[in-house]
């Protein structure tokens, strides 16, 4: 098979993969969301994607190895969708580019107030992240630390004081 890559210059091969919106999107809510079905990932994005953009973007992401699809056991009509190592270490890129999001975008503190903990907590943040998505999306057992659930915790606190201040 003929490689259809335009060249092999590693800025250009990761647009290849990650060029385009939606799968950017796709990829960050399953690693800031933890949505792993199709169903979640359709309704939770506040983009709203299309599903066959989605269903799209699935494939995709899992050609490039980005992410795996295994039957979920909870549910014989639904697959679960995890990421891979390769996945899973993009999350130094997506806080870099909260990072610069906040610096030059109009962003909402609910919405960027992640990306602010991710850019203050620097790299052993990253790191400590990677290793909870590994244990969710790899198997085996969580760490002690749960960035998540820290990064969670800070949306839900700001997105109920936006709400309660009627912003």
């Amino acid at each position: 098979m003929k490689d259809t890559r335009r060249s092999g210059c590693p800025i250009n091969l990761t647009l290849e993969i990650l060029g385009d919106r939606w799968s950017l999107i796709v990829l960050r809510d399953m690693m800031f969301g933890n949505r792993r079905h199709f169903r979640e990932l359709l309704t939770g994005s506040q983009e709203g994607i299309a599903s066959n953009i989605l269903a799209d973007r699935l494939r995709r992401l899992l050609a490039e190895g980005l992410i795996t699809k295994a039957d979920d056991p909870s549910h014989r009509q639904k697959a679960i969708y995890s990421l891979t190592e390769m996945g899973i270490a993009l999350v130094p890129v997506f806080a870099m580019m909260g990072a610069w999001g906040r610096r030059f975008l109009p962003v909402t503190e609910d919405l960027s107030i992640r990306a602010e903990l991710l850019e203050d907590g620097g790299p052993a943040m990253w790191e400590a992240f990677m290793e909870e998505l590994r244990a969710i999306h790899l198997g085996g057992r969580p760490p002690a630390r749960s960035v998540l659930g820290e990064l969670r915790a800070a949306y839900e606190a700001t997105a109920a004081r936006r709400a309660a201040s009627g912003a």
